[in-house]
């Protein structure tokens, strides 16, 4: 599986402080390192793929919690 970063992550790493830098590689470890540890990417694009997935995550969350409100809505109407 060929993950690559893509350029605006890219950007977003650049600007992180060395605190959220390391902070963010502390969650990119388990799953997603093992991923990428045949094609050994820079700390950035792994950083970058990190929060890729992140924002990922939190859109799905969003939905989900998007659905829950309007169904207690639907409830309650």
């Amino acid at each position: 599986m060929a993950m690559k970063a893509a350029p605006e992550y890219l950007a977003r790493v650049k600007k992180l402080s060395k605190l959220e830098s390391e902070r963010l590689l502390t969650r990119a470890t388990g799953r997603l390192s093992r991923r990428l540890r045949q094609e050994m990417p820079s700390a950035e694009e792994v950083m970058a793929i990190q929060l890729a997935l992140e924002d990922e995550q939190l859109r799905e969350w969003r939905q989900v919690m998007r659905s829950l409100r309007e169904m207690e809505a639907a409830r309650v109407a």
